[in-house]
């Protein structure tokens, strides 16, 4: 493994470094982008800013409007983004899963007509996969899309997603829809994508205990698409979905939030109950310690994947591996840290609260990390059989007809 970057890996961090301290913004923008306003706008500036320069999607190809760069380009281009207060990234759902999908499957037609735009930043696009009654079972969803009866060849699309990113604000999304029930669940399903403003689309925001909206319930009520909407073969849905899954799991990194450098500051500023500074405390020194080992883990475990990507390999499952660990250890340090602040652990206001809320905001977005871009446990079913090589899990509704699946009623 070599931490260092070859002479050409050099030559363009540098040339990335240059272009960002001329148009990186120096001040970030405040507010939240599910909110719109500024936030958004600056947003969307930001991402036609980079599409101009060739820095929105590097390893794009050309016709694409792309520079046809390497991912390990990419990578040493998000690491130098992130050194500055950059917009909120809206657009990461539909540049890392959305558009792919419809690069693959879509007509030229529709590859013309969407992809230039959502690089730019002029259109947004979310994933409309999860349901109610499938947790993180893709493979479960119940949403149907038959054809009209009018003879159009169009389809109608009925029923419900939820756990939606970014629905309230986007403009299209790809849905995966049941559209044969006679077959088992992992066949008899269709790609599509939609238009968000369609009649018989409701998008409802979910109130999180963050204070957030990030996330949405969605509701389709014979909503028409025409065929040429369809995403995939009739009925090999699953297959485009794992596309999908593929580019999600490359797309969602490891959580944010507070960090045990953050942790060991405030322990030190925060009086136990013997009087002493709490970073004297031997338990809490322990857990620290233990914060520590899983963060440089998880960072030997990223240089193993950007070594892969310098060669040009593909990296594998192992990349599960990041949230799975990352989002459990971030929701320990901040339960841990809002104890530790005893009567100011109750603070969530920024303006009061030490480190401006973090842990507070840490310990409640933590949830829901563990289980957005799939559950923990859906990520340790994917180390255990292709990292580990264990046996896969029993499935015993393997040739079972969609329609005579158990439904719990």
């Amino acid at each position: 493994m070599d931490f260092n970057d070859s002479p050409e890996e050099a030559a363009y961090r540098a040339k990335v470094r240059e272009w960002l301290a001329a148009n990186a913004p120096k001040k970030a923008v405040g507010g939240d982008p599910e909110g719109g306003g500024d936030t958004m706008a600056a947003s969307k500036a930001w991402q036609a800013k980079k599409a101009a320069a060739g820095y929105a999607q590097i390893t794009w190809p050309k016709e694409w409007g792309g520079p046809g760069g390497t991912p390990i380009q990419q990578v040493i281009f998000s690491q130098e983004e992130a050194k500055y207060p950059v917009p909120p990234n809206v657009f990461q759902i539909g540049l890392g899963m959305c558009v792919p999908t419809v690069m693959a499957f879509a007509d030229e037609e529709t590859k013309k007509r969407f992809v230039g735009p959502a690089l730019r930043g002029e259109e947004i696009w979310c994933q409309l996969f999860s349901e109610p009654s499938g947790g993180s079972d893709v493979a479960a969803a119940r949403t149907r899309a038959e054809k009209a009866s009018d003879g159009s060849g169009d389809w109608l699309i009925s029923g419900q997603k939820v756990w939606t990113t970014g629905a309230q604000f986007s403009d299209f999304g790809i849905v995966i829809c049941r559209t044969d029930v006679n077959q088992p669940k992992h066949k008899g399903m269709t790609m599509f994508w939609l238009d968000m403003k369609d009649p018989g689309v409701e998008v409802r925001p979910i109130h999180q205990m963050s204070g957030g909206s990030g996330f949405n319930e969605v509701f389709f009520t014979n909503v028409r698409v025409k065929d040429s909407q369809r995403l995939g073969a009739v009925n090999e849905g699953w297959k485009v979905s794992l596309v999908t899954l593929m580019n999600e799991r490359l797309a969602v990194g490891g959580p944010s939030g507070a960090s045990w450098e953050q942790f060991m500051e405030a322990a030190r500023d925060i009086t136990g109950l013997d009087g002493a500074p709490a970073i004297k405390d031997q338990s809490l020194r322990d857990k620290i310690a233990d914060w520590y080992v899983a963060t440089e883990g998880l960072k030997h475990t990223r240089n193993r994947t950007l070594t892969a990507l310098s060669r040009g390999e593909t990296p594998g499952p192992e990349s599960s591996i990041g949230k799975v660990v990352s989002a459990l250890n971030m929701q320990e340090l901040a339960n841990t840290a809002v104890e530790m602040l005893d009567q100011y652990g109750v603070i969530n206001d920024p303006a009061l609260s030490p480190l401006s809320a973090a842990f507070h905001m840490s310990l409640l977005s933590a949830p829901g990390l563990r289980i957005a871009g799939g559950t923990d446990e859906i990520l340790k079913n994917i180390i255990a059989e292709r990292v580990l090589g264990l046996p896969g899990d029993i499935r015993v509704d393997k040739d079972v007809p969609f329609k005579d699946m158990p439904t719990g009623r």
